[in-house]
């Protein structure tokens, strides 16, 4: 079973994602909270698999209490605003996905369970407004360095920020899926990243990818 927070401060939409979140055999909601605190401290007690985050909210934003929450749980913002800031804020604070208000429903409960198996939820959409922010961001010196990753490694690292799949990684480079998988594998132990998310994070700020290339 799947146990999911919802957090938003809009009591209707709470309770939309809750009946909706608790109409599936796998998945159930465990709390609910109208504040990014409350989530926090929900999240922290309750342990939930992910929250379901809204971004606007009164006392913490929900960007500020994805960073609080860090590994407690994975979260899943879900936000009404479309705009680049916020994607970029949401992974850097360690969001596992990103999704708009008006995502179908079918679409939603896809994405639950999609983060709660250890995936990101990264659509290319995300990544390409994740690549105009730093499009817009100066040119700064590398944060991150790369250590030990392999070049075939930061051949990977690269597609991944460019936001194939594994099976359009797989394709690209002529190697078989099981071969991306392991190299995936490698590359969240070495850049100590619990997701595809945060390996889209290193890449940019190690220099590796830039917007311009």
């Amino acid at each position: 079973m799947i146990r999911v927070l919802v957090a938003d401060d809009q009591a209707l939409l709470r309770g939309s994602f809750k009946v909706l979140v608790d109409s599936e055999p796998d998945l159930t909601v465990v709390g609910e909270a109208a504040t990014g605190a409350e989530a926090v401290s929900i999240a922290l007690e309750e342990r939930p698999d992910v929250v379901l985050m809204d971004v606007r909210m009164p006392v913490m934003d929900g960007i500020e209490a994805t960073r609080l929450i860090g590994n407690a749980s994975r979260v899943l913002i879900v936000t009404m605003f479309d705009l680049d800031a916020y994607v970029y804020d949401a992974l850097r604070a360690g969001a596992s996905g990103f999704l708009l208000k008006d995502t179908p429903p079918a679409d939603l409960l896809a994405a639950i369970r999609v983060v709660a198996a250890g995936e990101a939820l990264l659509a290319p959409k995300v990544t390409r407004r994740l690549i105009e922010e730093f499009a817009r961001t100066p040119v700064l010196p590398p944060v991150r360095g790369l250590d030990g990753v392999t070049e075939r490694e930061c051949e990977v690292l690269t597609l991944i920020a460019r936001g194939l799949s594994n099976a359009e990684i797989a394709a690209h480079l002529q190697l078989s899926l099981a071969t991306i998988k392991t190299h995936i594998s490698r590359l969240l132990a070495k850049l100590e990243a619990r997701d595809r998310a945060q390996l889209v994070i290193a890449a940019y700020e190690s220099g590796l990818v830039s917007a311009t290339r």
